[in-house]
């Protein structure tokens, strides 16, 4: 997804999910601030240049909403937004919201360091400290990752609303772009999670997810008619 402000310019792009025809689940820091989304779904964008539109105008568009309380607190503990299609876009099956506190129950399985998340998202492949030497590791392409759980419940940078994934060469991880993504628990369509932070500029080390299976999110999802089952 590219957000857009009111002159239709772009302004940054991240990552997010459909979770039904007309709702498209990202980040609240890839919304807030935005006026319009366009959004694609091909695997390889760069790949379809300059006939898919990018970086103006997708096939998919639609009106970003933030949680209403993303501004007043850490980003990170309010980190999710909404984006309202147009029109119905893609087919069934959508990704599905976990129950409230799932994530809570994996946090108190033995051999916490073996679950399993799927990341997926367009952000870059590497980054590194001379922002130059980067552009060729920056292929707007969907990948895949499969970090492991560091990270729940310990009051203060995580609390309750985040949690921390591996980020390294081993397990992959996520980087700038992925924002919003998707970190599906284990092989499964639910969300445990949406890319929200990274610790470092290099994004190595781990990766902040800001959790879907709060009462906080939930209930502010519900407000999306047709967005909850």
């Amino acid at each position: 997804m590219v957000a857009l402000d009111g002159a239709g310019n772009p302004l940054w792009r991240c990552s997010g999910t459909l979770v039904s025809p007309r709702h498209y689940l990202t980040a609240g820091h890839c919304t807030y601030g935005a006026t319009r989304v366009t959004i694609w779904f091909d695997a390889d964008i760069d790949a379809g240049r300059p006939g898919n539109g990018y970086p103006f105008t997708g096939p998919v568009n639609g009106t970003p909403h933030t949680h209403p309380n993303f501004p007043t607190a850490s980003f990170v503990v309010n980190d999710v937004g909404v984006v309202v299609l147009d029109a119905d876009a893609g087919a069934p099956p959508y990704a599905t919201l976990p129950r409230v506190g799932d994530l809570n129950r994996l946090g108190k399985r033995r051999g916490q360091q073996d679950v399993t998340f799927t990341a997926v998202g367009y952000g870059l492949q590497k980054s590194f400290p001379d922002a130059a030497s980067w552009k060729t590791q920056s292929d707007r392409v969907r990948m895949v990752a499969t970090p492991k759980l560091l990270q729940i419940n310990v009051p203060g940078f995580t609390g309750g609303f985040s949690i921390l994934l591996s980020n390294n060469a081993h397990t992959g991880g996520t980087c700038f772009g992925d924002s919003g993504g998707p970190n599906f628990i284990g092989s499964s369509s639910v969300i445990g999670g949406v890319t929200s932070f990274g610790i470092n500029g290099n994004c190595a080390g781990t990766g902040g997810v800001f959790r879907m299976d709060t009462d906080n999110v939930q209930d502010w999802l519900k407000t999306f008619p047709g967005l909850m089952p």
